[in-house]
């Protein structure tokens, strides 16, 4: 046996479940600094199979194994697909006990080839999330118990995966809009011109599609970036605004909009805007949401820090370049970093999708901003890596040009998230050293 741990929760064994049953938990429970990516997750826990991809093209196979299966007791899975049946020889058996005050024991044993060390980040990742997604679903239900129907758009990114999971396994139903052929589930989205029964059914509309920032600041860049949120935002906000059962547009935006250097100034919802790109496109998408808000319904800009996530968008480039002795503080290390652990983005978006009284500008940003310097030392210790080596200023203009190191990778902006804490909203991570911890695989597990 390569694994045994067993950790409490505070949960009925009924609710703890449940959980595992609903759509979105294998997405909410595999850990994002392993190489495997799930792809279907079984719609029976007694006999079906779940997929995972993997690098070059191979997929892992987990397939339920009936003899182990009793509900609300356990369930079991094996892989089952060669060479990854030869190499792991993995049978993982997930057991369900009530415990002497209500909660739930659950425990994992893992027989596999596969040294048990090697595994334990996997499952400290679990048990923690587990215990925040159950934590975060009570929280919700305090909104009202209604299940709603939420369309979502770039569902196929960072956040949108994790927002997605988040909202099904909470019993609520989610339905992507794409831009290609849609799948299952889903519905095609012509961004030119969406489809006038686009949102029927629809109660919420989460609109998280545009091209991504990160890249060379040159006009061909600068123009994807602006029409791929302006134009698309306006069209879906006139939408709603027509759709009767569409009651609320929650709306990606960015703290891009107070300015590239804000110095020490702490900058709340009610902060002027800033200059520059940046804050021209964030200004023009936010208003581009007026036409739902004209008519009636409930808008919701949310102003995203940076994201902390161990699958997408910053953090895996630093984690890389500091596992290989390359990370240091940028110039001086004193820029203001305003950013999020995807849990709280993802928390902060649920949110506002089920709180009726949430409405206008969010910061979604943690409550200890970080200076450069700290985020880099931070870093470090939770990889236990050097941290010497200090990035000239004019290094990452070499590849985001000039004006797109200035307001990416050089920005300074601390950002408060006046509207959530005077609402007492929770924050998983308040702390940037237990983000990287939890994202990063250097949690420790309980047995």
């Amino acid at each position: 046996m390569s694994l045994h741990a067993r950790h409490t929760l505070a949960h009925d064994r009924t609710t703890v479940w449940d959980y595992h049953t609903r759509p979105g938990a294998l997405t909410r429970l595999t850990p994002p600094f392993l190489p495997m990516t799930p792809t279907r997750q079984t719609q029976s826990l007694r006999d079906g199979t779940s997929i995972f991809s993997l690098p070059a093209g191979l997929r892992w196979e987990a397939r339920h194994l009936p003899e182990h299966y009793e509900e609300y007791v356990s369930f079991a899975d094996q892989v089952v697909n060669a060479p990854l049946r030869q190499i792991a020889n993995w049978t993982h058996i997930h057991s369900f006990a009530d415990t002497d005050d209500g909660g739930t024991e659950i425990t994992d044993r893992v027989d596999t080839r596969a040294p048990a060390n090697l595994l334990h980040p996997a499952w400290a990742y679990r048990q923690q999330q587990l215990i925040g997604d159950l934590a975060a679903h009570d929280r919700l239900r305090a909104y009202g118990e209604k299940n709603v129907t939420v369309a979502l758009t770039g569902s196929h990114g960072t956040v949108g995966r994790a927002l997605k999971a988040l909202l099904t396994t909470a019993g609520h139903t989610v339905i992507p809009l794409v831009r290609g052929e849609a799948g299952e589930g889903e519905r095609h989205w012509d961004t030119d011109h969406p489809a006038h029964n686009l949102l029927d059914g629809v109660d919420v509309l989460v609109h998280l599609a545009g091209e991504p920032l990160f890249g060379r600041f040159n006009d061909s860049h600068k123009a994807e970036v602006y029409s791929s949120r302006v134009g698309p935002t306006r069209r879906l906000a006139e939408l709603v605004g027509r759709v009767d059962t569409c009651q609320a547009l929650v709306c990606a935006s960015a703290i891009g909009i107070y300015g590239a250097d804000r110095g020490d100034e702490v900058l709340t919802e009610d902060s002027e805007r800033g200059e520059g790109f940046l804050a021209d496109v964030v200004a023009d998408w936010e208003h581009a949401t007026l036409p739902a808000k004209e008519a009636g319904k409930r808008v919701v800009n949310v102003r995203t820090g940076v994201a902390m996530a161990g699958d997408g968008g910053m953090l895996p480039l630093l984690s890389t370049l500091f596992a290989t002795g390359l990370g240091g503080r940028i110039g001086d290390g004193q820029m203001w970093m305003s950013w999020i652990a995807i849990d709280d983005l993802t928390d902060i978006y649920a949110t506002a999708v089920l709180d009726d009284t949430l409405n206008g500008l969010v910061n979604a940003v943690a409550p200890e901003p970080v200076r450069n310097v700290a985020l880099t030392r931070a870093l470090g210790s939770t990889l236990n890596r050097p941290t010497l080596l200090p990035v000239p200023g004019f290094g990452p203009a070499i590849l985001l040009g000039r004006e797109g190191a200035e307001e990416l990778a050089l920005a300074n902006q601390r950002v408060a998230a006046r509207v959530l804490n005077e609402r007492g909203h929770h924050f998983r991570y308040r702390v940037i050293d237990d983000a990287f911890a939890h994202e990063l695989g250097r949690e420790q597990l309980q047995h």
